[in-house]
């Protein structure tokens, strides 16, 4: 069930599995505004429907912003994230290995800082990631 699409992001919900799947949004200076408020909406509805399970897939994602600017969208989401009741979230990583080392780095800081009360694995396949997110 689609929860919500617009020219950045779709939230697509399956409620039996308790898996919200997203596309992650491509990062442009242009548009992190944008891309923030989206953002927000996902975790707002993360909340609204008490979603334990998430998969962003970023292997299509392309990221045209600071390494700064990457790293605080990331602490934010993730901080946000920490306030709701998610159990696992599942990454299918880039295709580029420069993005996919900066956002490893993004999250090895993430860790050291105490910021991920849920579980977080990288994934190459979706496939991997939805095995990964319905096992218990």
């Amino acid at each position: 069930m689609i929860l919500h699409r617009d020219y950045i992001i779709q939230l697509d919900y399956n409620p039996a599995t308790d898996i919200l799947q997203v596309d992650y949004p491509d990062l442009q200076s242009a548009q992190l505004s944008e891309v923030r408020h989206s953002l927000t909406l996902m975790v707002e509805a993360i909340r609204n429907y008490d979603v334990k399970k998430l998969l962003l897939d970023a292997s299509s994602t392309s990221i045209n912003v600071s390494h700064e600017e990457s790293r605080e969208l990331t602490s934010k989401l993730a901080a946000d994230l920490a306030s709701t009741r998610i159990k696992k979230l599942a990454r299918v990583q880039p295709i580029n290995l420069r993005d996919e080392a900066r956002a490893q780095e993004n999250i090895k800081d993430l860790h050291k800082a105490g910021l991920l009360p849920y579980q977080l694995q990288t994934f190459a396949t979706r496939a991997e990631a939805l095995n990964w997110l319905t096992r218990d």
